[in-house]
């Protein structure tokens, strides 16, 4: 069993307080309505109360991230040859995102695979991947659009978290669930978590027993391939699609990227940015040609990346953590359950759409 703690309430600021003094930490801050992850500091109002807006994917996965510097200069024995020195930084800080929901940290398991787990590791992703401890805190009810126990997940599921946390009603019971979880709980001095157990399992079980399940298929949804063809399925499904993006920006699963150089005459900078498949620009061609035109092409490619070509990929993982941010903050409510349920359950042919 992992080892745990417990962590009274009037405690729960200090605790806190001594994982900054120690590491970089990053909590859900309220800024204005919305929760969004920040630096810790003692001015900011901290919200555990709901999901943040926006997933933690930013603290290592950078949305505008330098890859390394570079200068030009003109060789002084033969001006004709200009010179380039690369400068680049590989010196990660030790970091801990902290009151991150389990779907969060799922997502960064989505990110290992085609990041880590390859012959050529991103040494970005991988430093700070690395240098970073997830405290994941189990979610205390649903949110509209949640499906995370469809796709192999749970409001309490522990696979991607170093730590997790469950509130009760006088404090916080915590899981050590890796070695880097282990060093924070120990840092917490907290109080044994004996006795605690039993009313933690209960609020984690009576969460998850509210949860959606859009598939009812025991988180591997079956999608018809020959439906998932079908042109007019999606234009019908994606008529109210507004191509703006937000669900690729808000998704803990989506890692797309572009690069650019930022030069002057003399210097520059390779940036490495986040893209989405949504825009039209995705797939544009130099010449022109963009092999996916439309909204409807796109939405289909996003849909089929998470729940068909990543599973094929990476031996049936679903690169989805049923999160619902996609379906909350959608300004068009469109609803990604709704379009995998429909590809799964529908039986018609590809030529009527159905």
């Amino acid at each position: 069993m992992a080892d745990t703690g417990f962590i009274p309430k009037e405690k729960w600021g200090a605790f806190i307080e001594g994982l900054a003094a120690k590491a970089q930490v990053w909590v859900p801050c309220l800024d204005g309505d919305v929760v969004i992850f920040k630096p810790y500091s003692k001015d900011q109002t901290l919200c555990f109360e709901r999901p943040a807006n926006s997933p933690p994917k930013g603290v290592i996965f950078p949305q505008s991230d330098t890859l390394f510097a570079f200068n030009f200069s003109k060789d002084p024995e033969n001006p004709q040859k200009v010179m380039v020195e690369l400068e680049e930084k590989l010196d990660f800080p030790k970091t801990i995102i902290f009151g991150s929901r389990p779907c969060d940290a799922k997502g960064f398991l989505i990110y290992d695979r085609p990041y880590m787990q390859t012959d050529t590791p991103d040494p970005y992703y991988k430093g700070r991947r690395e240098q970073t401890a997830i405290v994941t805190m189990s979610c205390q009810s649903t949110y509209a659009g949640c499906f995370c126990t469809a796709v192999g997940g749970g409001p309490a599921d522990k696979e991607g978290s170093d730590v997790l946390i469950t509130e009760l009603d006088n404090g916080y019971f915590i899981e050590a669930i890796t070695d880097k979880g282990k060093e924070i709980l120990q840092q917490a001095a907290a109080e044994s978590g004996a006795g605690h157990e039993a009313e933690a399992l209960k609020k984690q079980e009576a969460v998850r027993a509210r949860v959606k399940d859009p598939f009812c298929a025991n988180g591997k949804p079956e999608i018809s391939k020959d439906l998932f063809e079908s042109d007019e399925f999606w234009e019908e499904e994606l008529s109210k699609c507004v191509s703006c993006g937000a669900c690729t920006y808000l998704c803990p699963t989506c890692y797309c990227f572009n690069i650019t150089d930022e030069t002057t005459f003399e210097k520059g900078e390779r940036i490495r940015s986040w893209d989405g498949c949504m825009y039209n620009h995705f797939t544009l061609e130099a010449s022109g040609h963009n092999p996916r035109p439309t909204k409807f092409q796109r939405f289909k490619n996003r849909v089929g990346h998470k729940f068909l070509f990543y599973p094929e990929k990476y031996n049936g993982v679903i690169a989805c953590c049923g999160c619902g941010r996609c379906i909350r903050f959608c300004p068009m409510s469109v609803d990604i359950s709704e379009i995998v349920s429909k590809l799964q359950k529908q039986t018609g042919s590809a030529s009527n759409g159905k």
